[in-house]
């Protein structure tokens, strides 16, 4: 991983803020962040955060060095995570998903852009080449962020995706050349 420290703490949009890795203890936390999330942050999870047995299963590829995942609290209440997934496929190994999700009540203070600089910052570090990030078609303001972040879009796959609801969804797939990266958003 990188050289930067962990827990640290930072003044945001007139909020202090704590940014620190997930541990082992912070299962109810995480769940109580996640079903916080309105429903149609969570239509679009590869995983459902709100069940106990896959914040488990979380916490535990964190540990296992496959994962990485940042917390950003405030009052020692979870408000954000980027999470950064990696796979122990030969052929996909200089790349990382990226995942970020910030509370409503948090959103457009800067924290989605600070936790994506942490995980850019960590991915470098670590050897990867290349972040992706995917998302449902029909998440404008997501594929917007990104586009933002300086990712592009690179496909779109057609009813791809299916959601809690049983819907299916085209997918966007985009990547940003993390090689590059050197500074903050």
């Amino acid at each position: 991983m990188s050289d930067i420290v962990y827990p640290r703490t930072i003044q945001v949009a007139g909020s202090s803020l704590t940014l620190r890795r997930i541990a082992d203890n912070d299962k109810e936390k995480i769940l109580e962040f996640a079903r916080a999330l309105p429903e149609e942050d969570l239509l679009f999870l590869s995983f459902d955060i709100t069940r106990e047995n896959v914040v488990e299963s979380w916490i535990k590829w964190v540990k296992s060095g496959l994962w990485d995942t940042i917390l950003a609290e405030v009052d020692g209440k979870i408000v954000g995570h980027g999470t950064l997934l990696r796979t122990e496929q030969i052929w996909t190994r200089h790349l990382g998903e990226i995942i970020l999700l910030v509370l409503p009540s948090f959103r457009g203070r800067g924290i989605g852009s600070l936790l994506a600089n942490e995980i850019f910052a960590n991915a470098k570090s670590s050897g990867l080449m290349k972040i992706v990030a995917r998302m449902a078609a029909e998440q404008k303001s997501a594929i917007a962020v990104f586009e933002k972040m300086g990712f592009r879009i690179e496909a779109l796959l057609g009813d791809y995706v299916i959601d809690l609801k049983d819907h299916t969804h085209d997918l966007v797939a985009m990547s940003y050349d993390i090689r590059g990266f050197n500074e903050t958003f």
